[in-house]
C-alpha cells in the first residue's frame, strides 16, 4: 500500500483500463467495417444484374446476354431475369430470319492445276484473343466427316479426322441431343442439314425448309447463306453443314443481326483463288477471352475470304492438324464430343 492507501497492483489495473477501451473500440470499428463491406458486396451482387439488364448500358447488355445464351451452362444468368421475348429483343433475331443474298460462285477462280499444300498460321496480333487458321489450297480436299456412332453419341474432332484418314479438321455444325438438354450432352444428333460425298446424312428441316449453312460443290466452290435441300441438289453441292450467322457473301461483309457475346469461335471461308480458310479463335481463358461474331467477320474478311460463315463455337471449338490439336479447347474435359466436323482429306 502506498501513501494514498492504494495497492500498487490495483493502481496498475486502473491505469490499464484506457488502453483496453481503445483496443475494444478499434476492434469494434474493424468489425463494423467488415460487416459494411460484406453488405456492400451483397448489395452490388444483388443489384448488378438489374442495373446491367435494365439500365442504359446497351452494348454491355447485348454482350452479357449474348455470352450467357451462348451455352446451356450459363443461360440461367439471362433467363433468370429476362423473358424469352426480351432476350430476343436484346441480342437480335437469328441470321435465319435475315436474307444475306445468294452466293455467286463465278466469283471464285479455282485453278485447274491442283495444289495439295496446306498452310498453318497463328493469329496473335490482338491482345484480346488468340487463334489459328489453315489455308487449304485445293478446296476439293475439304469434306464433311460424321461420328461413326451417329444417333448414339458423338466423337471428338480429332477422332472424326482419324476415322476418315484426314490430315486436318475443325469442329462442324449444329447439334441437339434428344435425350438431354438442347445444345449440350454427347453430340449424338446433328441439327439442320448434313451432306457428305453427295449424300444426305441428316435433314431435320421441314420440306423445302431453309437454314443457314455452307456447302461445297464438285468443283470446290463454297456457297454460304440460307438454302433448302432442293436448292443444294440443284447446285450440285456435295458437302454441307448447318450453322450461322453468314459472315461474308460475294466479297461483302454481311449485316449481322444477332449478338452472340464473346466466346470461342470457328469459321470457314473461301478466297477468290479458291483456297479454303478454316479458322478458330480460343476463348474463356485468361490468355484469350474470345471473340464476337463481328470480330470473327473482320478477321476472316482480312484474310481474304469472299464467302464465309460462322460454325459451332464455344466448348466445341477445336482445330486438329497433322496428328494433334493445335488450339486450346475451352471444354474442361478436353475435346468435346460432336456429331460433325469439317475435315481435310
Amino acid at each position: 500500500m502506498n501513501k494514498y492507501g492504494i495497492h500498487k497492483k490495483n493502481s496498475e489495473r486502473v491505469m490499464s483500463k484506457p488502453n483496453s477501451n481503445r483496443k475494444n473500440k478499434k476492434k469494434l470499428r474493424f468489425t463494423n467495417m467488415i460487416f459494411f463491406m460484406m453488405f456492400e458486396l451483397i448489395f452490388i451482387v444483388c443489384t448488378f444484374p438489374f442495373l446491367l439488364l435494365y439500365g442504359p448500358f446497351e452494348n454491355a447488355k447485348r454482350t452479357f446476354v449474348g455470352s450467357a445464351m451462348g451455352t446451356m451452362n450459363t443461360q440461367y444468368l439471362a433467363t433468370l431475369f429476362l423473358s424469352e421475348e426480351k432476350i430476343n429483343s436484346i441480342i437480335g433475331k437469328t441470321s435465319s430470319d435475315t436474307e444475306n443474298g445468294t452466293t455467286n460462285i463465278s466469283n471464285v477462280k479455282i485453278p485447274k492445276i491442283k495444289d495439295d499444300s496446306i498452310e498453318f498460321y497463328e493469329i496473335a496480333d490482338n491482345p484480346k484473343y488468340k487463334g489459328y487458321y489453315l489455308v487449304i489450297k485445293d478446296p476439293t480436299r475439304v469434306k464433311i466427316g460424321v461420328s461413326s456412332k451417329l444417333q448414339t453419341e458423338g466423337e471428338t474432332t480429332s477422332q472424326i479426322a482419324q476415322n476418315n484418314d484426314a490430315i486436318a479438321a475443325v469442329n462442324g455444325g449444329a447439334f441437339v441431343d434428344k435425350s438431354s438438354v438442347e445444345w449440350t450432352g454427347t453430340g449424338a444428333f446433328p441439327d439442320g442439314i448434313v451432306m457428305s460425298d453427295g449424300k444426305e446424312v441428316w435433314n431435320s428441316l421441314d420440306k423445302d425448309g431453309k437454314t443457314d449453312l455452307f456447302g461445297i460443290n464438285k468443283e470446290g466452290a463454297l456457297i454460304v447463306g440460307k438454302y433448302s435441300e432442293n436448292q443444294l441438289k440443284e447446285l450440285g453441292v456435295q458437302e454441307a453443314l448447318s450453322f450461322g450467322p453468314t459472315l461474308v457473301v460475294n466479297g461483302k461483309e454481311t449485316n449481322i443481326t444477332i449478338d452472340g457475346g464473346i466466346a470461342p469461335r470457328t469459321a470457314i471461308g473461301q478466297r477468290e483463288d479458291g483456297a479454303i480458310i478454316l479458322m478458330v479463335i480460343d476463348g474463356r481463358s485468361l490468355t484469350s477471352l474470345g471473340a464476337t461474331y463481328k470480330e470473327v467477320q473482320e478477321v476472316i474478311y482480312k484474310l481474304g475470304a469472299i464467302n464465309a460463315i460462322n460454325l459451332d463455337g464455344g466448348k466445341s471449338t477445336t482445330l486438329y492438324y497433322d496428328g494433334e490439336v493445335r488450339n486450346a479447347p475451352s471444354n474442361s474435359m478436353g475435346e468435346r464430343t460432336i456429331p460433325t466436323a469439317v475435315i481435310v482429306k
